[in-house]
């Protein structure tokens, strides 16, 4: 592949499958990490102040604590706000959602709550002793642009490329197996792990040589064959197998925003073409 521009800028960050196939991620620089950090920091600012006038009949009462309790909501705020948010948008603040940026593991998964939370409680040493300081001089002698936190969550922030979804995936009123109920209930019940991988092949096979390509396909053919407890039909290849997995785990394609429906659906049973034969289970 030949390195863009921001990766020739940032770095990136190699993940090696168990099927020696490689997949490179964008790391994000010091100086968007700074832009997202300084968003989050006038989010969690704001927020402080709405929670210390809350309080501010308690402080008022007991002027001593007034100073110490700021603090100690601020950092409660910072963490409840960074954890939270990872969490649930898979790695994402408002800051890197808006500089499209996000937390992963190494491994290239997305982070649980286990890793947003070490890489946050973290953040009291990262930004020590001021603006980060102790944090953004590891990140810059890091190889992978890891502070403190990120080395002990064992995470990489990354830029997030947005990929078009390959015609191939979309296909789903011509696939007989995608209207099996029993294919797209155990689909749907594949693990987070699986799911990321499967979709993450799918988009990026195109930069994948031939070889690695074959590789990765057969491997994950079979992978998916034994999670969903399904013989692939023979006529299908692994790769072709493994788009149609990916296709169950996207929605309908009149659900998605600006695609408009093509009217209402036949009911009325018809012939199924030779591509509409279901996986046999096992």
């Amino acid at each position: 592949m030949t390195p863009t521009p921001d990766t020739l800028l940032d770095g990136t960050h190699t993940v090696l499958t168990p099927e020696y196939v490689e997949f490179r991620f964008t790391l994000a620089g010091v100086y968007a990490r700074f832009l997202a950090w300084l968003i989050d920091a006038l989010i969690v600012g704001f927020a402080t102040m709405v929670v210390l006038l809350v309080f501010q009949v308690a402080m008022a009462a007991f002027p001593g604590f007034a100073s110490a309790l700021g603090i100690v909501v601020y950092f409660l705020v910072d963490w409840g706000y960074g954890i939270t948010l990872e969490t649930v948008w898979a790695g994402q603040t408002v800051g890197k959602r808006v500089m499209s940026l996000r937390v992963i593991q190494e491994s290239g998964v997305r982070i649980g709550f286990y890793h947003a939370a070490l890489r946050n409680l973290a953040r009291v040493v990262d930004r020590l002793p001021l603006l980060y300081l102790v944090g953004g001089s590891v990140a810059l002698v890091s190889r992978s642009h890891q502070r403190l936190g990120d080395l002990l969550a064992g995470t990489i922030v990354v830029r997030e490329r947005r990929l078009k979804v390959p015609s191939a995936i979309e296909t789903r009123g011509e696939e007989g197996l995608l209207a099996d109920p029993l294919f797209v209930s155990r689909v749907k019940r594949l693990s987070t792990e699986e799911r990321e991988l499967v979709l993450s092949a799918a988009l990026r096979r195109e930069e994948l040589r031939l070889e690695a390509r074959l590789t990765l396909f057969s491997a994950l053919g079979a992978r998916l064959q034994d999670s969903l407890a399904m013989e692939k039909p023979a006529h299908l290849s692994d790769e072709k197998w493994t788009l149609l997995v990916a296709a169950a785990l996207l929605p309908a394609p009149a659900s998605r925003p600006g695609r408009p429906t093509s009217g209402p659906r036949s009911t009325s049973p018809g012939p199924r073409s030779p591509s509409a034969t279901s996986a046999y289970p096992r």
